[in-house]
């Protein structure tokens, strides 16, 4: 079992147990519309739990608190992952779940940072998130503030010319500070990202760039958590990148089987269906 640390106030609660309960969010948000990006809430919930229950430092009282870590979410698409995450944390009360993609609603079915705590940026058009996080790594750098910056992106926005842009500005400026987070599920909406516009090989791409670069699965834990320890310990200014290689819609078998799960459908009598296959495999 893998404690959580770096969080205040710190709790015994595992980060198996905190990424099971994310998914369990994710699921009931879903279950409120009827629909939602699932697949890659479920797919990355182990490194979302790694991320705020491991690696940063926040405050969840005081989501604006200058000495925090960063998370800049890249794929706005994927703000029912992160809105999980942000009630796990305490940053999002819970009892706001039933709200999700309604009018007036703090959590929009895209990402908006204007309506919703921690959320730092509003992603938009894919491939702009790498970009914000160099810019706002080089302030904290001139600011002499600690704090990292991570960017949560997709494998799809490795075929932006902007991504790379980005990746190339940040060796230039030296920014040890940030992180990158790529979640490669090898799904796009029109295909798999590798028949697409393949960015592979990722890693030497990286590397090529002047990062210091890293691939796990990002659906085991435990080299999750060490690929963030080791991303956090490189001593030189070289900015650092970890490829996560995560199946859509863990947790969930019989919608990991799925064809098409970039947008999985989940029909009305799936949703609790799901939520008692997840059950099943509840961590203690």
């Amino acid at each position: 079992m893998i404690e959580e640390s770096r969080m205040a106030p710190v709790s015994n609660v595992s980060l198996e147990r905190r990424a099971w309960n994310i998914r369990r969010k994710a699921l009931l948000m879903g279950e409120v519309q009827g629909q939602g990006y699932i697949g890659q809430a479920l797919g990355i919930a182990d490194v979302l739990a790694a991320s705020y229950f491991h690696a940063m430092d926040y405050r969840p009282a005081d989501p604006e608190w200058e000495g925090r870590d960063r998370f800049l979410l890249s794929i706005g698409h994927y703000a029912i992952a992160l809105y999980a995450v942000l009630m796990e944390a305490g940053i999002l009360p819970e009892e706001e779940l039933e709200t999700y993609g309604m009018d007036d609603s703090r959590m929009p079915m895209s990402g908006m940072a204007s309506y919703t705590p921690g959320m730092e940026i509003t992603g938009g058009s894919l491939g702009h998130g790498l970009g914000i996080a160099v810019g706002m790594a080089m302030g904290l750098k001139r600011k002499n503030n600690n704090a990292f910056v991570y960017n949560l992106m997709s494998d799809g926005e490795l075929g932006e010319g902007s991504t790379w842009e980005a990746a190339m500005s940040a060796s230039h400026h030296k920014l040890g500070n940030l992180i990158c987070l790529v979640d490669f599920n090898d799904q796009q909406a029109d295909g798999k990202s590798t028949e697409m516009l393949s960015a592979e090989p990722v890693v030497p791409k990286f590397e090529a760039f002047g990062w210091h670069a890293q691939r796990v699965n990002g659906n085991d834990l435990a080299a999750v958590v060490a690929a963030f320890d080791a991303a956090r310990a490189v001593t030189d200014d070289r900015p650092r990148v970890i490829v996560f290689d995560t199946t859509m819609c863990k947790g969930v078998p019989f919608l990991e089987q799925r064809d098409i799960t970039h947008f999985v459908r989940v029909e009305a009598d799936e949703w609790s269906k799901a939520l008692n296959v997840l059950e099943e495999g509840k961590p203690a």
